[in-house]
């Protein structure tokens, strides 16, 4: 038989909708096509066949032990794969992964060759398997393993290295559409005042540092604008070398400016730097209202993924809630993964493996339908 274009384009995209985000390839595994913002800006859609992505994915960020990935990808490789195909078995089109500064710059102009060969052969395994990477960088969630030098270095010096890590990932990552985006930082803040001594680093959250001050001066600069300074430069560093790979921010719900706590990292202020914004929202129980009502005030005309979420603080059907009505604003979600599967956590004790399991479970359903 013969086919036209048109036929062809309809074939390619029965193909991509079989495995979401990939097209066929003989026999090699998905090759991914590269995800652009869709026209319009409220979402995202696949480069060429134009066929709409929604981000349904994880927070692939530690084990169950809390080993985190660099811990553990060397030595225990076959573990990532394991982890990555039953991921993508649950339904997932992307993984969110977490790079620590400490495995991948060896000093501050001293990228890591080999921390950088093993981030490849992650994007290669991404390909395989038909996962999309969102790569946020700049990690020091254990303090132990933050290089002392790093600490010691003022603004100036820290965001250099920063830029170098960011120049480092990007020129490694160009040209992969498997990556779906650069996040700069999980939970960067500028502080309120002046900070004093040398703690870069929020206090902990079960041993674990997520949020991180991007300055410890205001020199009587306004939040908003070191926020939009620090973002334009690791933006200009990432453009460098690869200049089509989306960029965004893991940006607190209490980003906004409002009464109360805030991190400076007003949405309208960072958002001419950034091609989408990333927030991180846990619905509490009963408060759903609340919750979407914080999510629409990350809508300053550009798509905006809720980059971290769970059953944290709610029960399953207020969560349930809260996503299906969020597709109002948020073109995707992320949650958890920590490397056991539905079954596995039913066999558990733990209400943890409870918790995980009756959140893997409502996963499986995928994604709520866009309400716009």
């Amino acid at each position: 038989m013969r086919y036209d274009a048109g036929m062809l384009r309809a074939l390619a995209a029965l193909s991509l909708l079989a495995v979401p985000g990939c097209a066929a390839s003989g026999g090699q595994g998905p090759t991914l096509e590269r995800v652009r913002v869709a026209p319009g800006g409220k979402s995202f859609v696949l480069d060429p066949s134009g066929l709409p992505f929604v981000p349904w994915g994880f927070n692939y960020d530690h084990d169950e032990p809390g080993r985190l990935l660099e811990d553990y990808w060397e030595q225990e490789w076959p573990r990532v794969e394991e982890d990555f195909r039953e991921m993508k078995a649950l339904g997932a089109n992307l993984a969110r992964i977490h790079l620590q500064v400490g495995r991948f710059m060896e000093g501050p102009d001293r990228p890591d060759g080999k921390a950088l060969a093993r981030l490849g052969k992650l994007v290669d395994l991404a390909d395989q398997v038909g996962l999309y990477l969102d790569l946020t960088g700049l990690g020091c969630y254990h303090k132990k393993d933050v290089p002392s030098w790093y600490d010691a270095l003022d603004e100036e010096g820290r965001w250099g290295v920063q830029v170098r890590f960011w120049e480092a990932i990007a020129g490694r990552c160009a040209g992969r559409p498997a990556v779906f985006c650069y996040d700069l930082m999980n939970e960067p803040v500028v502080p309120g005042g002046d900070k004093k001594g040398t703690d870069w680093l929020g206090p902990p959250f079960a041993g674990k540092h997520f949020v991180q001050y991007v300055s410890l001066e205001r020199k009587g600069r306004p939040r908003p604008d070191v926020a939009g300074a620090w973002a334009k430069r690791l933006v200009a560093a990432i453009r460098r070398h690869d200049p089509k790979t989306l960029v965004t921010v893991g940006l607190v719900d209490w980003s906004l400016d409002r009464p109360g706590l805030s991190s400076g990292f007003v949405p309208s202020a960072v958002a001419p730097e950034l091609d989408f914004l990333s927030v991180h929202l846990y619905p509490k129980g009963g408060k759903v209202d609340e919750a979407l009502e914080t999510l629409r005030g990350f809508a300053v005309g550009k798509p905006v993924l809720i980059e971290e979420t769970f059953t944290l603080g709610c029960g399953l059907e207020d969560f349930r809630s809260f996503v299906e009505r969020s597709s109002e604003t948020a073109c995707g979600w992320v949650g958890f993964y920590w490397g056991k599967t539905p079954e596995e956590c039913r066999q558990g004790k733990s209400f943890q493996d409870a918790l995980m399991a009756q959140w893997l479970d409502y996963f499986r359903a995928g994604p709520p339908p866009r309400r716009r």
